[in-house]
């Protein structure tokens, strides 16, 4: 269905090509997933595809790339319209028109589809992605997460022969991201779909691929083979990958059922152990540290947003020193929550303070001196030519010494050229220099919105280290995320919103424990013992003597 004939990109200015050396064929009916680190050229790749690259990115395509017979370098995206779907990873960049409904129509409306089939076809859409109740509202209005389901819904009403997905879970949660694949798989399975997916959330998709194409970086060939195989060298990998070849398990699980199938040795293995910092009590959290002065305060808050109450009745106390996960389904509250603590909404009831001050009424300059935001959308905060004009520009603002916001952009985003413009970079790669932005003024209150989406396991394990440090120098951090894994290796607290209603704040491990959905991986492979991450079992067994077993 989709063959790469010596396939390299290049666009000016690049020290090194963004893709270089494909050549391979990916088969009709199949799920191909596609990973590497960040900057690998994942999207670059779905770009030609799409025919996006280079007709409307620019650069230069060597080699040649064939969808269905068509040749992209011949066919524009337009002329491919009704043989490959897109979705990349920004949802509103995707849309054209202004409600959930017409956006998903617009595409079978441009192929002159007759009304009838568009009509079933919409609400097969509604059904399958959980559309049904936001069918009239502005697309303005949704969540993050709804926003990509709409975007995704948009492309499968035309019945694309092929699927081109960036990203495509990145800013759902647990329960709506099982749903979307489990509409791709059903599309690949029944209609013979091809479906080629970059996804940096591999524990949640990589079970479903029928193939993976690593993309290394660094000039290495390209790899494409079957998953276990590939995940057994790959350098980036899922929680359930690691812990396998930790436990030296070969080849490695891809899920968590074959993971538990082989994992009765190592439970024994670990039995009268307990994760590093964890008492022999009850659940509760590794080394919680000790709760410092309230950074930040809400009170029987209540936020409507337009028709929507988004928040009702929320109290939270936010305290130095404490990282506490926000987490919950799309559309609970989780941004709301995290704007109004930022000043960006004013409650219609309740209070918010934060340093002392009430955020909505409180002057901007005055403001970000004690709390800053980490949108969801990184672009909103970079307004420079270049990397170098941001981190200039983030010195002067908050006041520190030239160099500050550069020596954070080194420590997320390795190697990246200060003459980067912003809008050349990745996701993961915008969003990391929005944070080394927002960072460089060391706000006692850090607020971030889904702060890994676009990231790999190494731009997260970093962004780990430089959030514990935060806190360890008496920072409050409140993140909003639908990644289990972030929240079980970093969180000290877990809050979970449903509904603008708190329904679960604690201790992370008495959280994330209880619930299935936001439970990690390795947490489902160990119960019941209380282990979260493969950095515990780890340094469990490092104390131990012989291996894992």
């Amino acid at each position: 269905m989709i063959t790469f004939e010596q396939v390299s990109v290049s666009y000016p200015g690049g020290a090194a090509p963004a893709l270089h050396g494909l050549d391979l064929t990916v088969p009709e009916g199949e799920l191909v997933l596609l990973v590497g680190p960040s900057g690998s050229g994942k999207s670059t790749l779905l770009g030609t595809v799409s025919g996006l690259v280079p007709h409307f990115t620019g650069g230069v395509l060597h080699g040649r790339v064939t969808v269905g017979g068509r040749d992209t370098r011949t066919h524009r995206p337009r002329e491919l319209a009704d043989l490959v779907g897109t979705v990349g990873q920004d949802p509103l960049a995707h849309f054209v028109t202004d409600t959930v409904e017409d956006e998903l129509a617009y595409g079978m409306e441009s192929l002159g589809l007759a009304p009838e089939v568009m009509r079933r076809r919409v609400e097969e859409t509604l059904d399958l992605l959980g559309l049904a109740e936001l069918r009239g509202r502005a697309l303005t209005s949704l969540s993050g997460g709804q926003q990509q389901r709409v975007a995704i819904g948009s492309v499968l009403t035309v019945h694309p022969k092929v699927l081109v997905l960036d990203e495509p879970t990145s800013a759902l949660d647990p329960g709506a991201a099982e749903e979307v694949l489990a509409v791709l798989q059903r599309l690949v399975h029944d209609l013979g779909t091809t479906v080629l997916m970059a996804e940096h959330r591999l524990e949640r998709v990589v079970q479903y691929a029928d193939q993976v194409l690593l993309l290394p970086g660094g000039g290495r060939a390209p790899v494409l083979g079957d998953p276990a195989e590939v995940m057994a060298h790959s350098p980036v990998r899922p929680p359930v990958v690691a812990l396998g070849r930790l436990a030296g398990w070969s080849p490695p699980p891809l899920s968590v059922r074959d993971a538990r199938r082989r994992a009765a040795p190592l439970r024994a293995r670990l039995d009268g152990l307990l994760p590093p910092g964890a008492s022999a009590g009850p659940p509760g959290p590794a080394g919680d540290p000790p709760a410092g002065e309230p950074v930040a305060t809400v009170r029987r808050l209540v936020v409507r947003r337009g028709p929507v109450p988004a928040l009702r009745g929320v109290d939270l106390a936010l305290h130095a020193g404490t990282i506490t996960a926000l987490m919950g389904r799309n559309g609970a509250g989780k941004s709301t929550l995290l704007g109004s603590l930022a000043g960006l909404h004013a409650p219609g009831s309740g209070t918010v303070l934060v340093g002392g001050l009430t955020p909505h009424q409180a002057r901007p300059k005055d403001l970000v001196r004690r709390a800053g935001l980490v949108p969801q959308d990184p672009r909103d905060l970079l307004y420079g030519e270049s990397v170098r004009a941001e981190c200039a520009a983030a010195d002067q603002d908050a006041g520190a010494g030239p160099g500050s916001c550069r020596a954070l952009v080194e420590r997320l985003l390795p190697g990246i050229s200060q003459d980067t413009h912003p809008r050349d970079l990745s996701e993961g790669q915008r969003l990391s220099l929005a944070l080394a932005v927002v960072l460089t003024s060391r706000p006692p209150l850090l607020l971030l919105d889904e702060p890994t989406r676009g990231l790999d396991y190494a731009a997260k394990a970093r962004l780990v280290e430089i959030l514990r440090g935060l806190a360890a120098d008496s920072h409050a951090v409140l993140l909003a995320t639908h990644d289990v894994e972030l929240a079980a290796a970093l969180a000290h607290r877990t809050v979970i919103l449903a509904d603008g209603e708190i329904v679960a704040d604690g201790p992370t491990p008495e959280v994330v424990l209880s619930s299935p959905a936001f439970a990690p991986q390795v947490a489902k492979i160990l119960s019941p013992s209380p282990w979260l991450t493969v950095e515990q079992v780890e340094q469990a067994l490092a104390g131990t003597a012989g291996g894992p077993a």
